[in-house]
């Protein structure tokens, strides 16, 4: 008995054997379009006519573009702040973003593994206990009725012939979804450690042009009460007052906004280390402490869009989309299914494994698409402008991209020349301070002009704050916009395989 049982399972399993090398062999032809990579630009510069070498020379700094240049993954310690390079590593630990994004990326990847497996033969197994009432009288028998027991095993097993590569199709389309998020969270690595940098750099420019305004108003009140005595002893004219009171209600109002944005700025840092602002201050910066790179490299187009996470992304859309594509233009063909069961059916349990319990069954089902009131060529329609579309889009993400790279470089131009002139009126007006100042000490000059002259320093002295800052600033987003050099990280980026 158990040895007729076991001759069935093994012509089963070699019938079933047969049919999977036959769907094999079937399975050779994958409908839709096969994707290829779009070309990278064949241009070799961002900018319209000869891309300068570098800078020209301010605050006793050149800054040198070097073409092809290695970019160091972790570009912000170029700026030489322990401070900023810990609030980048907590922030990379504990950012809610970076996180989701990991998330979702692990998301993706468990959905190709389940996607996967379509590819194999999907084998249940059951048990059903029932009892019943049988009427023979549906069948022309006698009306008498019998109430019985019926006990079955089974197990089944099923096989998608994937003749036309939907199938094949589908789990591309799922294997390009992992790498659009992958390319998210590197994307999501890259503006946390750049906006990070930006506020740091930001924070302690605030917290320079706060101490030079207050200075300011300081030296201002106190031009003021000299002016006031004077008009009162008739010497001057109390317009001159009322001019120094306008003058300083303008310098103060100045100073509220400049403390906003740095709480901004220290809120923002706290949000992007996952922390809340009342429990978390970032570490302050002073502006002497950040040491502006030098040397910056600068990336081919050509390979701007093989680094930067953005381009990527939107790379691997337009990956899924084509391989959508093919998934519904298999829809349109038929499609291949085999099946078996081998199983145990008795009245009893006793009986239950006996020679006369077994039964099994083979076959195949084939299910074609006869009419569906154009839906799916429809889709398959509608699949191929979806791929347009994601096209368009890395083109214009790409252009985006050459857009930022050919900004920045230009700013970083303009900020060396702005920084240049704010230097030259700083150092000019720290010399007529040394002069008023020697000239007061002589008794030739009354101290109202050191005061002026005080003045007119720390309003020079603001402009040349905001022009360093502006300088430091750019040249984070010319990393950023560069990529980030996370390719070249020897250290792993949480989350990202």
């Amino acid at each position: 008995m158990f040895t007729s049982l076991k001759s069935k399972k093994k012509r089963l399993r070699q019938a079933l054997a047969a049919l999977c090398v036959a769907a094999t062999a079937m399975a050779g032809c994958t409908v839709g379009p096969n994707f290829v990579r779009p070309e990278p630009p064949t241009v070799n510069r961002y900018t319209h006519g000869p891309q300068p070498a570098a800078t020209v020379r301010a605050a006793g700094r050149r800054q040198y573009f070097r073409q092809g240049a290695r970019i160091e993954a972790g570009w912000w310690r170029l700026f030489r702040s322990p401070a900023i390079d810990a609030v980048v590593r907590a922030a990379i630990v504990n950012n809610p973003g970076l996180r989701s994004a990991q998330a979702s990326l692990r998301q993706s990847q468990q959905l190709l593994a389940a996607g996967e497996g379509i590819f194999y033969p999907q084998v249940d197994a059951g048990f059903s206990a029932v009892r019943q009432k049988f009427s023979p009288t549906r069948f022309g028998g006698a009306p008498s009725s019998t109430i019985f027991n019926l006990y079955t095993l089974t197990s089944t097993i099923s096989y998608a012939l994937d003749v036309f590569g939907g199938e094949r199709r589908a789990v591309e389309s799922l294997g390009a979804q992992v790498d659009f998020q992958r390319y998210e969270v590197l994307g999501t690595y890259l503006s946390l450690s750049g906006n990070i940098v930006d506020a740091m750099i930001a924070q302690a420019a605030y917290i320079a042009e706060t101490d030079a305004t207050s200075r300011l108003i300081s030296l201002e009140e106190e031009q003021i009460k000299i002016a006031e005595a004077q008009a009162e002893a008739g010497t001057v004219p109390y317009s001159n007052v009322l001019s120094l009171q306008s003058q300083l209600a303008a310098t103060q109002a100045t100073l509220p906004p400049l403390k906003q944005k740095l709480s901004q700025a220290r809120h923002l840092l706290a949000a992007l280390t996952g922390s809340a602002p009342a429990l978390w201050a970032p570490p302050e910066v002073s502006m002497r402490e950040l040491a502006l790179p030098a040397g910056l490299p600068v990336s081919l187009p050509s390979d701007l869009v093989r680094q930067r996470p953005d381009i990527l992304a939107a790379e691997a859309q337009m990956h899924g989309a084509s391989a959508n594509i093919g998934v519904a233009t298999a829809a349109m063909f038929p499609s291949f299914t085999l099946s078996g069961s081998l199983g145990l059916e008795s009245t009893s349990l006793g009986n239950l494994f006996k020679k006369t319990s077994s039964l099994w069954a083979l076959g195949a089902d084939i299910t074609a698409p006869l009419f569906h009131g154009g839906t799916l060529s429809a889709k398959r329609r509608a699949a191929i402008e979806a791929y347009r579309q994601s096209a368009a889009d890395y083109r214009q993400t790409v252009l985006n991209a050459l857009e930022q790279v050919a900004d920045t470089l230009r700013a970083l131009q303009h900020d060396a020349e702005t920084l240049e002139a704010e230097t030259e009126a700083l150092g000019a007006a720290r010399e007529a301070l040394k002069l008023v100042q020697a000239n007061y000490r002589a008794g030739t000059v009354g101290y109202l002009q050191v005061l002026t002259a005080d003045n007119q320093y720390y309003q020079a002295k603001i402009g040349y704050l905001q022009a360093k800052a502006v300088r430091l600033q750019d040249t984070v987003a010319l990393f950023v916009s560069l990529g980030g050099g996370w390719w070249n990280s020897r250290e792993e980026i949480p989350g990202v395989p």
